[in-house]
Formats: structure tokens, sequence, C-alpha cells
């Protein structure tokens, strides 16, 4: 192997004009002279006197991210001899060093009483799989717009991640999982891991697109479909062949489910249904193949699972965030659809609905604490490298205010978690719905309060550069711009606060003060 070339920074000076341009960041030296008109910036940045030829590190750690370094690695012609980098670049897989960047569970000061060594081992496989397969591609698809790619879903169905994220059950049992994880041993910790990886992406819209419509889509017809519908599907969705999603918002209906007016009417002789309605804001239902759908039936709301085909239509929402997720505007014209079709009991689809609404509600839990999180952790590395009046801004005493009230919501918040998540592992999913309705209602509510509190603070703290979609804020305008979806999707704040109350009064005895 060539041994690399080593050079003084007096050597390196000399390298100061156009057509010989050399800089330095961080120890390596860098020949700009053909990206020297290439640069963003226009070559006119590349020319100051305090770049050409000069080290650059505090200066670059000032306008560009870590990740700009390794796309531009083929640049590198040497190394200053003697250089020790004190800059942190962290591997694939590795765990961030930053003070809270991390849940508690993560660090080896504090042990936790949930968390045991199988779990940080399948976190540790997991964080490298997002780290090499997920991340890398993650803003240029949130920019793109385009689906997750067919050798993305290959990938993550050969370590079972699709079966994985529904959380624990039969349809992992017999499998060997990241980590060396039993699929019977597979609990909701270990699932919470997986969300909360997810979240780390910093794109919301591809991290919806990332087949969450399965998520939500697929749990009716595992629980509810007729059993030889149940397997085929399920074949064709965990193995990264199908796409499926949950179809019930309404422009008419959203956290009103009760008044959905997308129609079924059997056909006379019983054998089919034929569906006309419209369902709006549907998660991959652009690229979905099938539609777990809520209709109005002849004495009540039923559940369907509806394939794409003649008479289904959709079409592409335009939102505030990326159209990788495919949300979609879905029209049934005179849809036939089998009576086998039919998910649970004719007449009584709320309950098959209603089931869903817990778990669907706690993993947005686990993404939007976990995305505050991360929020926290771009803000602590800006406010240590950038400087202001001459001095880091992490001297100033409102900054390392506005850092307390964001570390404090998401240690708050965390715990929270891990708490209803441990009973959720002692308790069947009819106990579930029982007893952790309202409380997993009341933490959602909270935890896209606390996001509101991050964002507002985050945008403060970075300035000018968190309304740039791209360079040191791409991550908090994502965040800031959309945060508001954990707020809305899966039930309004307002609605799961009321919902939290009601459900608490319930249990309510006749106290007297």
């Amino acid at each position: 192997a060539r041994m690399p070339h080593t050079f003084t920074l007096e050597e390196v000076a000399k390298h100061n004009k156009t057509g010989d341009l050399w800089i330095v960041v961080d120890g390596d030296v860098y020949d700009l002279s053909k990206f020297e008109d290439m640069h963003p910036g226009g070559g006119v940045v590349l020319r100051d006197l305090d770049v050409a030829g000069k080290d650059c590190t505090e200066v670059f750690y000032q306008l560009h991210r870590q990740s700009v370094l390794n796309k531009y690695k083929r640049l590198i012609v040497g190394h200053i001899g003697g250089h020790k980098s004190t800059i942190v670049h962290p591997a694939p897989g590795s765990l961030s060093k930053v003070p809270y960047a991390e849940p508690s569970w993560l660090t080896s000061s504090h042990p936790s009483p949930y968390f045991n060594d199988g779990h940080k081992r399948f976190h540790a496989e997991m964080r490298k799989f997002f780290d090499e397969e997920i991340i890398p591609t993650a803003a240029e698809a949130e920019e793109s717009g385009k689906r997750i790619t067919d050798e993305l879903m290959q990938k993550m169905a050969s370590i079972h991640m699709h079966r994985m994220r529904l959380g624990p059950g039969p349809h992992l049992h017999g499998l060997s999982l990241p980590g060396g994880i039993p699929g019977e041993a597979f609990d909701y910790f270990h699932e919470m891991i997986l969300h909360s990886e997810t979240a780390r992406t910093g794109t919301r819209g591809y991290a919806d697109g990332l087949v969450s419509g399965m998520l939500i889509g697929l749990p009716p017809v595992l629980n509810f479909a007729q059993p030889s519908l149940k397997a085929r599907l399920a074949d064709e969705i965990f193995t990264g062949k199908k796409f499926i999603c949950l179809a019930i918002s309404e422009a008419f209906a959203g956290s009103d489910v009760a008044g959905l007016r997308c129609t079924a009417t059997k056909t006379p002789d019983g054998k089919h249904f034929i569906v006309n309605g419209t369902k709006k804001w549907i998660t991959n239902g652009t690229f979905a193949d099938y539609f777990s759908t809520g209709v109005r039936t002849s004495a009540g709301l039923s559940m369907l699972l509806i394939p794409r085909g003649d008479g289904v239509e959709t079409r592409p929402i335009k939102t505030s965030y990326s159209p990788t997720a495919g949300t979609a505007y879905v029209v049934f014209d005179n849809v036939k659809v089998p009576a086998e079709n039919l998910l649970g009991q004719e007449n009584k689809g709320l309950q098959v609905i209603l089931s869903n609404f817990n778990h669907e509600r706690w993993m947005m839990c686990c993404g939007a604490i976990r995305g505050g999180r991360a929020a926290l952790e771009e803000c602590l590395k800006w406010a240590s490298q950038r400087k202001v009046f001459g001095k880091p801004l992490i001297e100033q005493a409102v900054i390392r205010n506005k850092l307390a009230q964001m570390i404090s919501l998401c240690e708050a918040h965390q715990a929270w978690l891990e708490q209803i998540t441990h009973q959720m592992t002692r308790m069947s999913y009819k106990e579930q719905a029982t007893h952790l309705a309202g409380p997993i209602g009341l933490l959602k509510a909270s935890a896209t309060r606390m996001n509101h509190k991050i964002a507002d603070h985050a945008v403060q703290i970075m300035g000018g550069r968190s309304l740039t979609k791209t360079g040191m804020g791409s991550f908090i305008e994502n965040f800031a711009r959309t945060h508001k979806y954990d707020a809305i999707l899966g039930g309004a704040e307002e609605v799961l606060m009321d919902l939290g109350v009601r459900q608490a009064m319930k249990m309510m005895p006749r106290a007297m003060m």
C-alpha cells in the first residue's frame, strides 16, 4: 500500500492561489485546485486569504457538516505530520458521545431495570444497519420524493425487519433475530429500539416512507382475516414483495372514525361487496398494493381488505413533508371486493379499528421522543462548535437555559415511555386496552407538545440555518417543519388528552375532599 504523503503547514501555505489551492481540515490536506469553481459557495470563498493554504478546521465546521468530508475524501493528498485529531469521527453503529444524545440505558454509567444485554446486542446490530443501509439514502430520498427501493425492502426483509416492526407475536416465533435474539424472546423494548432508530434518520417523510403504512395496515389482517388470506398476504408483505396501508381517514372523518362515509354494499348473492367512496391522507397509499379499509355497511362500520385493481385510483397529496411517504387521496369507484376479504365481523369493524390504536400511538411516542432527542443532539453540537461575539455559543447563559429545558423534556418523556413499555410487556393485548389506552394517549399528546417546545428552542439556537433545507440546519429545518405530524396522525392531541381523562374517570371512586 502507498504511504500517505506528509506535509508541514508551511508547505501547504505555498498552495494558496487559483489553480493551485490546498487547505487543511483536521490534519488532512485537500487539493481543491480543480474543485475551486465547483464549490457550492463559489470559488471566492476558497480564495479568501484566511482559507487558501491555511488550516481551515474551525472555519469548515462553522459552515459544513462532517458528512461533507466523507463525500470528498478523494481530494485528500496527504496529512500534516504529527497531527493528532481532537474531533470525533463516529463509525457506523457507534454510540454518540454527546451528553444526553442517547437514552441513559445505552450509557455504561446508567444501569437500567428494563433493558438487558440482549437488548444492547440487538440495538448495536440495528444501529449499524441503519447507519450503513438506511441513513445514507434518507436525505436523497427525502429530497427526490422517490419511494423506498426494492433493494432496501429486500435487505430489511432479510433480517426480518418488517416482521419485527409489528412487535412481539407468533409471526416472529422460530426465527433468529439480530443480536442472536430468538423470535420468542422479542419484546416491546426490542420494538422500541427499531422505532427509535427510524427517528434518527432526521427525515420525517422518509421515515414514514419506510413502509410505516404496513405497521398499521397489516395488524388488522393478521388479527382478523380468514386464515388462508392472512397466510398469503403475510408472506407477500414480510418478504418485501408487496405494500399495504391503512385507509381510514376521509375528508369528512379524521379522529371522528364513526363519521366514515365510504360505503360497502353487499351483492344479492352475498359473495362480494361493492365499495364506493374516498380516503384522504393515506400514508404509503400511492404505492400500496392493498388497503385495509374502513367502510360503512348495512348496520354499522366494517373493515375490508381491498387489493389495488379496477376502480381503485390513488393520487399523491402534496403535504409539508416529502412525497417519499406516499401520502395519497384514494378513490374507490364501484370496486368489487370478495366477501372473504372482510376483516372481523360485518358491522363490527369499529372494534377492529380501535384495536389498532394503542399500538399505533405507542409507536408514534417512540419515534417522537427519540426525534426530540436527536434534535437536542444537533443543538448541543452546534452550540459547542458555533462561535459568536468571539466565543462559543454555549457560553451564552440563555442558550444553556434552552438546552436545559430540552434535556429535561427528553429525559422525562423517555422515563414515562419506558415505564409504559414495561407495563405492555406484562399485559395481554386486552389488558393493555383496559389499562393503557389512557396513559398512552396522554403520553403521545405530551410528547408532541414536548417536540413543539424543542422545535421552538432548536430554531432559535440554530438561527438562520434552521430555515435552510440543506447544510448545517437541515435536520432542524425538517424537524421544525414536520414535528406536528405526530400531533395529528393517530389521534389529535386534544382528542387524546380528553381520552386520557375520560379513561381515568371510569376508575374514579366516590372520593370526597
